[in-house]
């Protein structure tokens, strides 16, 4: 099955942060506080996914106030946080919201994320991601993790439901 014909399939979409969301860069003030740069564009397409029909979630390893600020500015209810078993949380959330494994997606960077990316039907993974997550991954982005790759990815989807142009026509002049 093509990437297409497995995107089209996707009714819940799940992003990790690091790598993905971010370009894997972690900072930290002096007092602690961990600090992280988020991509404007990545943020719009995970709203026009929710906008149209698609449930977004967030599943990453650590825990970081800055990803919580960056989910309620998104209205991203789904946000797991220190998770280890990524994949037993997405099983979670597809018998929560009936759906089947084909059903999810799901973009990642590293070896942690393998198990998830093999359970969901259609996966993705930036073009800077480890080697072994890009063999693993349906789509590899153009763009790197915190430069446009979620982004990327959110148009690939809606693209593949027929449900870009759509997506996009709020803003185009009339």
């Amino acid at each position: 099955m093509s990437a297409r014909e497995q995107a089209s399939k996707v009714r819940l979409m799940a992003f990790d942060v690091d790598g993905v969301m971010t370009d894997g860069t972690i900072y930290y003030t002096d007092e602690g506080v961990e600090l992280k740069g988020f991509n404007a564009l990545d943020g719009a397409g995970m709203k026009m996914l929710e906008r149209a029909g698609i449930v977004v979630a967030i599943i990453t390893g650590r825990k970081a106030r800055c990803v919580e600020l960056r989910a309620q500015n998104l209205g991203i209810a789904r946000l797991h946080q220190g998770i280890h078993d990524k994949a037993a949380c997405m099983q979670a959330m597809l018998d929560e919201l009936g759906l089947a494994p084909e059903n999810a997606g799901y973009m990642g960077d590293d070896v942690m994320d393998l198990p998830l990316m093999a359970m969901s039907g259609f996966s993705a993974a930036p073009a800077d991601a480890h080697p072994s997550a890009q063999q693993q991954a349906t789509l590899v982005t153009k763009k790197g993790g915190g430069r446009g790759a979620v982004r990327e990815t959110c148009d690939f989807i809606l693209a593949a439901q027929g449900k870009l142009d759509a997506a996009v026509a709020p803003w185009l002049p009339q």
